[in-house]
C-alpha cells in the first residue's frame, strides 16, 4: 500500500496555490477542471502529494484544529526569517520538545496548521 496525497478543499485556488508553492515550495504537478466549477491541482515532486480542491458549489471549508501538514526545513531560523520577511504570523512556536526538533506553524489561506520542523541528526 502506498500513500498518495492529502485533499484540501480550499475557497480561492490562487491564493492556495500562491500560497503551497512559494511559502511550502512545493511545485505543482499538475492542474485541471473537474467538472463545472470545480478545479483540482496537485502539488509535490516527492511520491505523496497535496492535492487542493476549488469548488465554487462549496466555499465553506474547515479543519480540526488537531490536524496539521509537516514539512521538513534545513534552517529553522531562516524560515522564521522568511515568515517575517512575508508578512506572514507564526500561529505558535517555535518549539523544541527535545534537542534534535524544532518547529513552529504557520497558517494556510484557509485556516490549517502548516508546521515547519528542522530535524538534527541523531
Amino acid at each position: 500500500m502506498h500513500y498518495c496525497w492529502t485533499t484540501l478543499h480550499v475557497r480561492d485556488m490562487e491564493a492556495s496555490l500562491k500560497f503551497y508553492q512559494e511559502v511550502v515550495q512545493l511545485p505543482l504537478s499538475r492542474r485541471f477542471p473537474a467538472g463545472p466549477g470545480r478545479e483540482i491541482a496537485f502539488l509535490g515532486a516527492e511520491a505523496t502529494q497535496v492535492e487542493l480542491i476549488s469548488d465554487l458549489d462549496c466555499q465553506e471549508v474547515a479543519f480540526g484544529a488537531s490536524i496539521s501538514l509537516g514539512f521538513r526545513v534545513d534552517d529553522l531560523d531562516a524560515k522564521l526569517d522568511e515568515m517575517a520577511a512575508r508578512g506572514i504570523q507564526v500561529h505558535s512556536g517555535p518549539f523544541q520538545p527535545n534537542p534534535l526538533i524544532r518547529f513552529f506553524y504557520i497558517q494556510d489561506p484557509d485556516g490549517l496548521l502548516v508546521q515547519f520542523v528542522e530535524e538534527k541528526p541523531a
